[in-house]
């Protein structure tokens, strides 16, 4: 096997070292110059250039030619005049044959440059950004909707929540009016009318934010894009009122400031600050962790206790014996 491999890379060695200095076989007029198969140079216009092909296919027209013989000859150089003139006619191809000429050696270069143009479709790059953003945006708003719903069904799925959403509906006198509606209907009828029920009251109640939160428009891509001018400005006015007011003028902070800083030591998104409990919120207020001193003995603190919580745990305590009887990465079989 590794012997074939040698000789296949032998064999594309010589292949590329052939053809290095000279015109490619399958690509643009192969081994002949399409300048002088049209009888112009590379300096030509455009003009010059379909002026002389047209002169030469009349010359070459196959149905000029009677004898059958003349007429495939004809026919083949007509071909060829025809796929010089369809390459040397289009600038971007004709800057491309023109690269191959000077940079000869550049094999794969060249073969790149020719199936790019060949292979690749027309289209207009506006309409290709277009189209990603449109279903980049669809997507994200479709997966926030799901995870929406999975937040929904989760809660519905839970007594607690189940329980306190009936109690809502009872007061409202929601439940009532439901158990009227369903009069009449058979059990799975009215298990489905319970169920809308309760669901609709904890959408209504139930606060949920991060990832989970029910989505907006203002999330999508394309309104990001559409809205990122003003996002840039107002962060900028942020910032320089922030090191204006708190920098130069050294005013407190106030509780909405504090919090930031604190967010932002403890290195967590807004979506994901913002799920705390307002509770845990002001503790972190209470004990002034936007002090950045202060903070760090806290969190210090924080990364003992969960040392010593860990070593104390039981699940742990037989990891650490197992590593220590038997090591890391080893393995052993048991003969019992």
């Amino acid at each position: 096997m590794a012997k074939e491999v040698v000789v296949a890379i032998l064999y594309l060695t010589f292949i590329v070292l052939s053809a290095n200095g000279q015109l490619l076989e399958g690509i643009y007029c192969g081994k002949l110059n399409c300048y002088d198969v049209l009888g112009v140079s590379r300096e030509a216009t455009k003009n010059e250039i379909a002026k002389s092909y047209r002169k030469l296919a009349k010359k070459y027209h196959p149905d000029l030619y009677r004898d059958i013989e003349e007429k495939l000859q004809a026919e083949e150089q007509f071909k060829v005049l025809a796929n010089a003139y369809e390459i040397l006619k289009d600038e971007e191809a004709r800057n491309d044959y023109d690269y191959m000429l000077d940079h000869p050696d550049e094999y794969y270069a060249n073969y790149y440059r020719y199936y790019r143009r060949k292979v690749a479709p027309k289209v207009d790059v506006r309409i290709v950004i277009f189209v990603t953003i449109s279903v980049i945006s669809i997507i994200q708003y479709y997966s926030a909707w799901q995870r929406y719903e999975t937040a929904i069904k989760y809660f519905v799925s839970l007594p607690k929540y189940r329980n306190r959403a009936l109690d809502i509906a009872q007061q409202k006198g929601i439940l009532q009016n439901a158990q009227k509606k369903s009069k009449g209907k058979n059990k799975a009828e009215q298990k489905e009318e319970m169920e809308l029920v309760i669901r609709t009251i904890i959408e209504e109640n139930m606060d949920i934010k991060g990832a989970y939160a029910k989505p907006t428009i203002y999330g999508i891509l394309w309104v990001r894009l559409f809205l990122l001018p003003f996002t840039i400005l107002y962060y900028a006015y942020w910032y320089t009122r922030w090191f204006l007011l708190h920098t130069i003028l050294r005013k407190p902070y106030t509780d909405e400031e504090k919090l930031y800083l604190i967010r932002k030591y403890l290195k967590m998104g807004e979506q994901q600050f913002s799920v705390l409990e307002d509770s845990e919120k002001k503790e972190y207020l209470d004990k002034e962790l936007w002090i950045r001193d202060k903070f760090k003995v806290w969190h210090k603190e924080k990364e003992d206790e969960a040392k010593k919580q860990l070593a104390e745990n039981s699940r742990y305590k037989q990891y650490r014996r197992y590593l220590k009887n038997h090591g890391v990465g080893r393995m052993t079989f048991d003969d019992s």
